[in-house]
């Protein structure tokens, strides 16, 4: 998913702005990882930023997507463990403290 978007983005760019395809495919790379343009290199043409826009709200949902569906089960079982854990030491809290005396108020 990811590939197949950058090597779009990469021939696009290449077509549009006339770069190489190295110098395309850092552009898309910088664009989709979030990081912006490199400072080196952006496009000059109006059809070149639009479709620079285009492809950084595209791309930055693609590698979010991407990451959640390799990770997300890795995720979701943390979050199960830790809240077992949590309600673990929330009981052992609360059967500590209704053994207790509540402490007498102090004179002031």
């Amino acid at each position: 998913m990811i590939a197949a978007m950058v090597a779009v983005g990469s021939a696009v760019m290449h077509v549009i702005q006339g770069w190489s395809y190295l110098d395309s495919f850092y552009f898309t790379s910088f664009i989709a990882t979030g990081q912006g343009p490199p400072a080196d290199l952006y496009p000059t043409s109006a059809i070149g930023k639009i479709f620079a826009s285009i492809l950084a709200f595209v791309s930055v949902g693609t590698v979010v997507t991407a990451l959640l569906f390799l990770f997300g089960p890795f995720m979701g079982t943390v979050l199960r463990l830790s809240e077992e854990k949590m309600e673990e030491l929330e009981s052992g809290v609360e059967k500590e403290l209704s053994g207790r005396e509540p402490p007498e108020p102090e004179d002031q």
